[in-house]
């Protein structure tokens, strides 16, 4: 047994190793990554509206399993959505841990900012202020996708955004979405050595250029496909809860 030492904020501290800090860290980049890539796919599927209800009403169909099913099953992208929510959980649970959850903490968090000005040091507190709106917001769109995944669809979704008032959280979402998940990935870069270990200076400022970048593109697609849900509700309100029916399907049985 180590002897106990005294630590930056006048706690007692065990000087022993443990092994669980670092294996909880691991967890929290891998579940990181895994969200950050999803919401990387979940950008463009969402944005395939802007191509057409048609394309967005075969996508919607093919994650329902249209692929190798007879009848889509909706209850598929239910389960998908509780995957990323559990994930979503785990990640958010394994983050707090670095919170500063005292006041005192927070200070000197705050006064190591403001004397430093190290941009990463500012990027992990647009993580944890993003992290902490998306807990909330995120949540909702999950727990929606989870409950009501048969209200997927060119109309649906956009009934949804314009008539139910759910545009007016998802535009705040994206923006808390994106700017959390490509600073995580830029910081996730920086944090393993990914694509930065030849020449760590220029490999850095290489990887912060790519995350500026995403974030412009990403939310330029976002919200120009937030726009097109809108203005399709807008012009749907007065048939609100009726389904898209496909051109191949348009004198059968209906479909959403």
């Amino acid at each position: 047994m180590g002897n106990p030492i005294e630590g930056y904020l006048g706690k007692r501290v065990d000087g022993t190793k443990s092994r669980m800090p670092a294996a909880l860290d691991r967890w929290q980049s891998i579940t990181g990554l895994i969200l950050g890539l999803f919401i990387i796919g979940h950008m463009f599927f969402t944005s395939s509206i802007l191509l057409g209800k048609e394309a967005m009403y075969k996508e919607t169909k093919l994650f329902e399993g249209s692929l190798f099913l007879e009848e889509p099953e909706p209850w598929l992208v239910g389960l998908a959505a509780g995957i990323v929510f559990a994930i979503f959980i785990v990640h958010a649970a394994l983050a707090m841990r670095k919170f500063p959850y005292r006041w005192r903490e927070y200070k000197l968090l705050q006064t190591h900012s403001a004397h430093m000005g190290h941009t990463d040091t500012i990027l992990w507190m647009v993580q944890a202020a993003t992290g902490f709106g998306m807990f909330f917001l995120g949540s909702v769109h999950l727990w929606l996708m989870m409950t009501q995944p048969e209200k997927i669809g060119p109309y649906a979704s956009a009934d949804r955004i314009y008539t139910d008032n759910m545009g007016y959280l998802y535009a705040m979402l994206i923006s808390l979405v994106i700017l959390h998940a490509m600073v995580g990935l830029y910081r996730l870069s920086v944090k393993w050595g990914f694509t930065v270990r030849a020449n760590p200076r220029a490999g850095r400022r290489r990887n912060k250029a790519i995350m500026w970048a995403s974030i412009v593109f990403f939310s330029l697609l976002a919200y120009s496909a937030l726009g097109t849900y809108w203005e399709i509700g807008k012009q749907h309100r007065d048939r609100y809860g009726e389904r898209y029916v496909p051109q191949s399907q348009s004198t059968e049985v209906p479909a959403k």
